[in-house]
């Protein structure tokens, strides 16, 4: 091919597996090495608005030249928005993440909000996607269910707001 960069060609695609993830978010009063291993990330999404404005304008339109206007519809972008973030991790003897979720509880706010970053591996554990979340605060705790005959781990999951969810370089 005759005119194409070589480092381009020598680039292969791969894609990357979903199962090879680390969530990374340091809390404050962590003395745990680590406070949860995260078994499941989702609610990774940003999006942007639409803004429809629709006006009559005094364009003559139709088969009898109607002089009554023709509506015309017109898309802008809006506001930007990023989705909660779920976290999903077996429940452990760390009472890190509960602390952060009463700290909000009980007025904290503001200095409870945190960042963090969701990196993503190749299969030879070389990170290849990073994305950043920042402002994050605890809005739901939820344990699963327990039962006498079940086998599972049990699981505690966390839903975080966030102020923005970016991919970084």
């Amino acid at each position: 091919m005759a005119g194409t960069d070589a480092s381009a060609q020598d680039q292969q695609v791969e894609f990357l597996a979903s199962s090879r993830f680390y969530v990374e978010i340091t809390l404050q009063g962590s003395l745990e090495k680590i406070d949860g291993y995260f078994m499941e990330c989702s609610g990774l999404s940003r999006s942007q608005e639409v803004i429809e404005i629709v006006e009559v304008t005094p364009q003559v339109w139709g088969k009898n030249s109607s002089s009554k206007g023709r509506v015309v519809r017109t898309k802008l972008p809006g506001n930007v928005k990023s989705d909660n973030i779920i976290l999903k991790q077996g429940l452990t003897i760390s009472m890190t993440m509960w602390k952060w979720l009463k700290a909000v509880e009980d007025g904290n706010w503001t200095q409870q909000l945190r960042d963090g970053d969701i990196t993503v591996y190749d299969q030879s554990a070389i990170e290849k996607a990073r994305f950043r979340f920042n402002g994050a605060w605890p809005v739901r705790y939820k344990i699963s269910d327990f039962k006498a005959d079940s086998g599972e781990f049990a699981v505690a999951e966390v839903e975080l707001s966030v102020n923005d969810f970016l991919r970084i370089s």
